[in-house]
Protein backbone atom coordinates (compact mmCIF):
# COMPACT_ATOMS: atom_id res chain seq x y z
CA UNK A 1 0.00 0.00 0.00
CA UNK A 2 1.54 3.47 -1.08
CA UNK A 3 0.31 6.09 1.37
CA UNK A 4 1.07 9.95 1.16
CA UNK A 5 0.87 12.02 4.13
CA UNK A 6 0.51 15.69 3.94
CA UNK A 7 2.21 17.71 6.92
CA UNK A 8 3.07 21.21 7.26
CA UNK A 9 5.86 23.07 9.11
CA UNK A 10 4.28 25.73 11.82
CA UNK A 11 5.40 28.40 13.99
CA UNK A 12 6.02 26.21 17.51
CA UNK A 13 2.45 27.11 19.05
CA UNK A 14 4.57 28.16 22.38
CA UNK A 15 5.73 30.79 20.66
CA UNK A 16 5.29 34.80 20.58
CA UNK A 17 3.69 34.53 17.27
CA UNK A 18 2.38 37.50 15.32
CA UNK A 19 1.89 38.62 11.85
CA UNK A 20 3.96 40.27 9.20
CA UNK A 21 3.25 43.79 7.85
CA UNK A 22 0.98 41.99 5.25
CA UNK A 23 -1.00 40.19 8.15
CA UNK A 24 0.54 36.66 6.65
CA UNK A 25 1.79 34.83 10.00
CA UNK A 26 5.23 35.83 11.05
CA UNK A 27 7.32 32.68 10.65
CA UNK A 28 10.75 34.39 10.53
CA UNK A 29 10.89 35.13 14.47
CA UNK A 30 9.73 32.28 16.08
CA UNK A 31 11.04 28.16 15.85
CA UNK A 32 9.13 26.60 13.32
CA UNK A 33 8.62 22.14 13.43
CA UNK A 34 6.15 19.65 12.35
CA UNK A 35 3.06 20.45 13.22
CA UNK A 36 2.32 18.46 16.37
CA UNK A 37 -1.04 17.21 14.77
CA UNK A 38 0.27 15.73 12.27
CA UNK A 39 2.41 13.29 13.96
CA UNK A 40 -0.70 11.42 14.41
CA UNK A 41 -1.12 10.65 10.43
CA UNK A 42 2.29 9.97 10.11
CA UNK A 43 2.19 7.48 13.10
CA UNK A 44 -0.92 6.03 11.58
CA UNK A 45 0.63 5.84 8.21
CA UNK A 46 3.85 4.19 9.05
CA UNK A 47 0.68 1.65 11.54
CA UNK A 48 -0.34 0.88 8.09
CA UNK A 49 2.30 -0.19 5.94
CA UNK A 50 4.51 -1.96 9.02
CA UNK A 51 1.33 -4.27 9.90
CA UNK A 52 1.21 -5.17 5.67
CA UNK A 53 3.44 -3.96 3.10
CA UNK A 54 4.17 -0.53 1.47
CA UNK A 55 5.49 3.23 1.03
CA UNK A 56 4.67 6.12 3.09
CA UNK A 57 5.73 8.96 1.15
CA UNK A 58 5.74 12.64 3.03
CA UNK A 59 4.25 15.61 1.29
CA UNK A 60 5.01 19.28 2.40
CA UNK A 61 4.68 23.09 1.05
CA UNK A 62 6.58 25.56 2.18
CA UNK A 63 9.44 27.87 2.22
CA UNK A 64 13.11 26.40 2.54
CA UNK A 65 13.12 25.45 6.16
CA UNK A 66 9.33 23.47 5.97
CA UNK A 67 12.04 20.93 4.64
CA UNK A 68 12.12 20.07 8.17
CA UNK A 69 8.89 18.49 8.53
CA UNK A 70 9.50 16.26 5.95
CA UNK A 71 12.99 15.22 7.66
CA UNK A 72 10.98 14.45 11.30
CA UNK A 73 8.73 12.45 9.85
CA UNK A 74 11.94 10.36 7.77
CA UNK A 75 13.18 10.31 11.21
CA UNK A 76 9.77 8.05 12.88
CA UNK A 77 10.18 6.21 9.74
CA UNK A 78 8.63 7.73 6.68
CA UNK A 79 10.95 6.10 3.72
CA UNK A 80 10.31 9.35 1.33
CA UNK A 81 9.76 13.02 1.04
CA UNK A 82 8.34 15.49 -1.41
CA UNK A 83 8.97 19.78 -0.87
CA UNK A 84 7.01 21.90 -3.03
CA UNK A 85 9.04 25.02 -3.03
CA UNK A 86 7.95 28.02 -5.35
CA UNK A 87 8.43 31.97 -4.06
CA UNK A 88 4.99 32.22 -5.35
CA UNK A 89 3.59 30.08 -2.79
CA UNK A 90 3.89 33.16 -0.15
CA UNK A 91 0.74 33.49 1.49
CA UNK A 92 -1.12 31.19 -0.12
CA UNK A 93 -4.89 29.75 1.63
CA UNK A 94 -6.59 26.93 2.30
CA UNK A 95 -7.41 26.83 -1.13
CA UNK A 96 -4.46 27.26 -2.92
CA UNK A 97 -2.66 24.74 -0.74
CA UNK A 98 -5.46 22.11 -1.47
CA UNK A 99 -4.39 22.94 -5.41
CA UNK A 100 -0.81 22.32 -4.85
CA UNK A 101 -1.15 19.19 -2.71
CA UNK A 102 -3.60 17.70 -5.11
CA UNK A 103 -1.03 18.20 -8.31
CA UNK A 104 1.40 16.91 -5.96
CA UNK A 105 -0.68 13.80 -5.30
CA UNK A 106 -1.32 13.72 -8.97
CA UNK A 107 2.33 13.52 -9.50
CA UNK A 108 2.88 11.03 -7.13
CA UNK A 109 0.28 8.77 -8.90
CA UNK A 110 2.40 8.55 -12.01
CA UNK A 111 5.09 6.72 -10.38
CA UNK A 112 3.47 4.50 -8.37
CA UNK A 113 -1.12 4.22 -7.58
CA UNK A 114 -1.85 6.52 -4.14
CA UNK A 115 -4.07 3.79 -2.36
CA UNK A 116 -4.51 6.54 0.48
CA UNK A 117 -3.76 9.79 1.23
CA UNK A 118 -3.49 11.01 4.90
CA UNK A 119 -3.74 14.61 6.65
CA UNK A 120 -3.76 15.45 10.56
CA UNK A 121 -6.73 17.26 12.08
CA UNK A 122 -5.76 20.58 11.37
CA UNK A 123 -2.60 22.88 11.05
CA UNK A 124 -1.47 24.05 14.49
CA UNK A 125 -0.68 27.47 12.83
CA UNK A 126 -4.49 28.15 10.79
CA UNK A 127 -6.78 25.33 12.43
CA UNK A 128 -9.45 25.58 9.95
CA UNK A 129 -9.97 21.57 9.34
CA UNK A 130 -10.94 22.38 5.58
CA UNK A 131 -7.77 21.19 3.71
CA UNK A 132 -8.44 17.47 3.42
CA UNK A 133 -12.37 17.92 2.55
CA UNK A 134 -11.20 20.17 -0.51
CA UNK A 135 -7.92 17.83 -1.31
CA UNK A 136 -10.38 14.73 -1.62
CA UNK A 137 -12.74 17.16 -4.22
CA UNK A 138 -9.66 18.21 -5.96
CA UNK A 139 -8.48 14.28 -6.28
CA UNK A 140 -12.10 13.31 -7.08
CA UNK A 141 -11.63 10.87 -3.59
CA UNK A 142 -13.91 9.84 -0.94
CA UNK A 143 -13.17 11.39 2.27
CA UNK A 144 -13.78 10.16 5.82
CA UNK A 145 -12.43 13.05 8.11
CA UNK A 146 -12.15 13.31 12.13
CA UNK A 147 -10.97 9.35 12.24
CA UNK A 148 -10.51 8.11 15.88
CA UNK A 149 -9.79 4.95 14.62
CA UNK A 150 -8.63 3.48 11.43
CA UNK A 151 -8.65 0.17 9.45
CA UNK A 152 -8.19 -1.19 6.37
CA UNK A 153 -8.86 -4.11 4.92
CA UNK A 154 -9.15 -5.27 1.70
CA UNK A 155 -10.27 -2.07 -0.66
CA UNK A 156 -12.12 -0.44 1.76
CA UNK A 157 -10.90 1.89 4.58
CA UNK A 158 -12.98 2.27 8.01
CA UNK A 159 -12.85 4.61 10.49
CA UNK A 160 -14.21 5.38 14.28
CA UNK A 161 -15.39 8.88 14.45
CA UNK A 162 -16.17 10.70 17.62
CA UNK A 163 -18.23 13.86 18.98
CA UNK A 164 -19.74 14.81 21.93
CA UNK A 165 -22.75 12.55 22.00
CA UNK A 166 -21.98 9.51 19.98
CA UNK A 167 -19.22 7.53 18.05
CA UNK A 168 -19.85 6.55 14.38
CA UNK A 169 -18.28 4.18 11.90
CA UNK A 170 -17.53 5.27 8.17
CA UNK A 171 -16.38 3.53 5.51
CA UNK A 172 -15.24 4.45 2.02
CA UNK A 173 -13.61 2.68 -0.62
CA UNK A 174 -9.76 2.81 -1.22
CA UNK A 175 -8.39 5.14 -2.71
CA UNK A 176 -9.55 8.03 -0.04
CA UNK A 177 -8.24 11.11 1.96
CA UNK A 178 -9.03 10.45 5.93
CA UNK A 179 -7.86 12.66 8.33
CA UNK A 180 -7.14 11.73 11.95
CA UNK A 181 -7.30 13.24 15.16
CA UNK A 182 -4.83 13.15 17.91
CA UNK A 183 -6.86 10.27 20.20
CA UNK A 184 -6.14 7.80 16.97
CA UNK A 185 -2.41 6.85 18.80
CA UNK A 186 0.79 7.99 20.18
CA UNK A 187 3.04 9.43 17.63
CA UNK A 188 7.15 7.49 18.18
CA UNK A 189 9.35 9.53 19.09
CA UNK A 190 12.66 9.00 16.61
CA UNK A 191 15.39 6.57 17.22
CA UNK A 192 18.89 7.14 17.01
CA UNK A 193 18.54 4.85 14.45
CA UNK A 194 16.09 6.36 12.37
CA UNK A 195 17.62 9.93 12.80
CA UNK A 196 20.46 8.12 10.99
CA UNK A 197 18.56 6.15 8.32
CA UNK A 198 16.35 9.27 7.68
CA UNK A 199 19.92 11.15 6.48
CA UNK A 200 19.89 8.44 3.68
CA UNK A 201 16.22 8.87 2.34
CA UNK A 202 15.52 10.73 -1.19
CA UNK A 203 13.61 14.26 -0.52
CA UNK A 204 12.55 15.64 -4.06
CA UNK A 205 11.59 19.22 -4.14
CA UNK A 206 9.49 20.56 -6.56
CA UNK A 207 7.94 23.76 -7.75
CA UNK A 208 4.96 24.91 -9.33
CA UNK A 209 6.05 24.38 -12.76
CA UNK A 210 7.04 20.61 -12.10
CA UNK A 211 2.99 20.44 -11.16
CA UNK A 212 1.85 22.60 -13.59
CA UNK A 213 0.27 25.08 -11.75
CA UNK A 214 0.00 28.68 -12.53
CA UNK A 215 1.80 30.56 -10.11
CA UNK A 216 -0.95 33.30 -10.37
CA UNK A 217 -3.39 30.91 -8.73
CA UNK A 218 -1.42 31.03 -5.75
CA UNK A 219 0.25 33.44 -2.87
CA UNK A 220 -1.66 36.20 -1.28
CA UNK A 221 -2.95 37.84 -4.06
CA UNK A 222 -4.71 34.89 -5.29
CA UNK A 223 -5.76 33.87 -1.76
CA UNK A 224 -10.00 33.60 -1.19
CA UNK A 225 -9.27 34.36 2.92
CA UNK A 226 -7.51 37.41 4.25
CA UNK A 227 -6.62 38.34 7.45
CA UNK A 228 -8.20 41.98 7.05
CA UNK A 229 -6.98 42.99 10.54
CA UNK A 230 -5.37 42.33 14.20
CA UNK A 231 -4.46 43.43 17.48
CA UNK A 232 -2.01 42.20 20.18
CA UNK A 233 -4.58 40.82 23.04
CA UNK A 234 -4.12 43.19 26.41
CA UNK A 235 -1.33 42.29 29.15
CA UNK A 236 -3.26 40.53 31.62
CA UNK A 237 -3.99 43.15 34.44
CA UNK A 238 -3.58 42.57 38.28
CA UNK A 239 -5.66 40.24 40.08
CA UNK A 240 -7.49 41.81 42.91
CA UNK A 241 -5.73 40.31 46.24
CA UNK A 242 -7.81 39.53 49.49
CA UNK A 243 -6.64 39.09 53.08
CA UNK A 244 -8.37 36.64 54.39
CA UNK A 245 -9.41 37.48 57.98
CA UNK A 246 -12.74 35.78 58.81
CA UNK A 247 -14.65 37.16 55.60
CA UNK A 248 -12.58 35.37 52.86
CA UNK A 249 -15.53 32.93 51.54
CA UNK A 250 -17.55 35.85 51.06
CA UNK A 251 -15.42 37.87 49.22
CA UNK A 252 -14.72 34.79 47.09
CA UNK A 253 -18.89 34.08 46.58
CA UNK A 254 -19.46 37.75 45.67
CA UNK A 255 -16.64 37.81 43.23
CA UNK A 256 -17.99 34.95 41.77
CA UNK A 257 -21.40 36.31 41.68
CA UNK A 258 -20.47 39.44 40.63
CA UNK A 259 -18.88 38.04 37.01
CA UNK A 260 -22.07 35.93 37.00
CA UNK A 261 -20.38 32.37 37.58
CA UNK A 262 -22.59 31.50 40.39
Amino acid sequence: MNIVVCVKYVPDAQGDRGFEEDRTTDRESVDGLLSELDEYAVEEALKIVEAGEGEVTVLTMGPDDAVAAVKKSLQMGAHRGVHVLDEALAGSDSVATSLVLAEAVRKLGQESPVDLVLTGLASTDGVMSVVPAMLAERLGLPQVTFASELTVEGSTVRIRRDDETASMTVEASLPAVVSVTDQINEPRYPSFKGIMAAKKKPVDTWSLADLGVDAAQVGLDAAWTKVVEATERPPRSAGEVVTDEGEGGKALADFLASRKFV
